[in-house]
């Protein structure tokens, strides 16, 4: 059997020839509050419950100028209780934004007027689990997810949708409008919402293949504890729908247990079919990965579909703004799945290997950031969010739009600098992506 490492040189992924460009940037002040005032008490860390922070998590484009920005499990930076890994009972929301391209005067050729006209709060009309103090805003018929990491059913394993631990990562709009696709880390898990009310309306079965057994509020322990499924802190990390709005397009950040974990090569991504439930698994090779002597432990932060067979992967290293280093490497992979070899009988690397869809790269971010202007000390580490938006006209033609955004994981500033929750738009032509459709979305 080759060791896992060998197979890392399969994943040389070619260049496209796109030429996408920046068009504008937005930074979102982190020290601001959102509009949820019910929760912007103290957190048990010290930290407001209602900071507007760690925003682009997850970015979905909503119609018109509006974009849903869903936040994680909520600020867990400053050191409390390590028993939870520092998390707190955070109320788990998205945010409802206008974002309004406007005609620059100079530098780039638009600015981006920001309003935030919604925050809805995450909850289940079903009893969850919870260790401790429940949060305080439950009342008949209404138990709110929150993002500490003891609140679980440890019988029941990680997938069990009674557990009140979330810690969302993908957001999508359904084709109707009226709700949203919400993915779980902590699980894995699909749910759906009511994008109104907050109010959870389904719950998605996942094959058991990615759950873990053996659950600890540690993530290390969780790691070490667990010999399938996913690894702490790593499950499903992107989600896209596809533009008729029948298939979500799941991705997970690592690789499961079963197939070599942090170390190995190849991901998994999971497709559901919204209406049955059904599901199909294949397999992405990681690209930056390093060697045997100095992995680098690469993830997966986003999936976006262009069209119902084809999807961006965002693929990024830890380097940038937030944890310091050079970033070099975050790049937005173009994958196809219409001939793809459904994975979901195969498991570990070997078996895995030669099943991988091919790629190629759309966009080299850094590359493109720092042709547009941005400082390289200035990239976030944590480029998550990724949406494409409307089209507008840029020099006489039509351009489309596609918006990411970073997550500045609830830390307003960093070594006394402004740490804001970043946003950058780019545009392109159906040249640079061909076969690229739109989203159908309910007016």
């Amino acid at each position: 059997m080759r060791p896992l490492i060998a197979l890392f040189a399969l994943f040389a992924a070619t260049s496209a020839a796109a030429e996408p460009r920046l068009i504008a940037t937005l930074d979102i002040d982190a020290s601001r509050h959102d509009l949820a005032t019910q929760t912007e008490g103290a957190l048990e860390d010290g930290v407001s419950g209602s900071i507007l922070g760690g925003l682009g998590s997850g970015l979905a484009y909503a119609g018109g100028d509006t974009f849903l920005m869903l936040p994680d499990r909520g600020p867990n930076a400053t050191p409390y209780d390590a028993s939870v890994d520092n998390t707190t009972r955070y109320y788990n929301r998205f945010h409802s934004f206008r974002f309004q391209l406007e005609s620059s005067n100079g530098g780039l050729p638009f600015t981006v007027k920001e309003t935030l006209e919604a925050t809805t709060l995450l909850w289940s009309s079903t009893a969850l689990t919870y260790k401790g103090e429940a949060p305080t805003l439950n009342a008949a018929g209404r138990f709110y997810f929150n993002g500490r990491s003891d609140q679980f059913d440890v019988a029941k394993g990680s997938v069990n949708p009674a557990n009140a631990r979330f810690d969302p990562e993908g957001i999508r709009v359904s084709a109707d409008g009226k709700s949203v696709f919400v993915s779980d880390e902590y699980g894995p898990c699909l749910y759906q919402f009511d994008r109104a009310t907050g109010q959870r309306l389904k719950s998605f079965v996942l094959p058991a293949k990615f759950a873990a057994a053996h659950l600890s509020s540690k993530g290390d322990e969780e790691i070490a504890g667990n010999d399938s499924g996913r690894v702490a802190n790593k499950g499903m990390e992107g989600l896209a729908i596809t533009p008729d709005g029948r298939t979500l397009v799941g991705i997970m950040q690592s690789p499961l247990a079963q197939d070599g974990g942090t170390k190995a090569p190849y991901v998994r991504i999971l497709t559901v079919d919204i209406a049955t439930g059904a599901t199909h698994e294949y397999a992405y090779g990681l690209s930056n990965i390093g060697t045997a002597e100095k992995p680098k432990y690469a993830g997966i932060s986003e999936i976006v579909a262009v069209n119902d067979h084809q999807f961006l992967i965002d693929e990024r290293d830890g380097k940038g703004r937030g944890a310091g280093g050079e970033p070099a490497f975050k790049n937005l992979f173009l994958i196809d799945l219409k001939d793809a070899v459904d994975v979901s009988g195969l498991t570990g690397a070997e078996a895995l290997a030669g099943k991988a869809v091919s790629k190629t790269v759309f966009l080299d971010m850094v590359a493109t950031l720092k042709a547009g202007g941005i400082d390289h000390d200035a990239i976030p580490e944590k480029i998550e969010g990724v949406s494409f938006g409307p089209d507008v006209t840029l020099n006489g033609a039509a351009t489309h739009t596609l918006w990411i955004a970073s997550d500045n994981d609830f830390l307003s500033t960093l070594d006394g600098k402004p740490n804001p929750n970043s946003l950058y738009v780019f545009g392109f032509s159906d040249t640079d992506l061909p076969g690229y459709v739109p989203q159908v979305l309910a007016k």
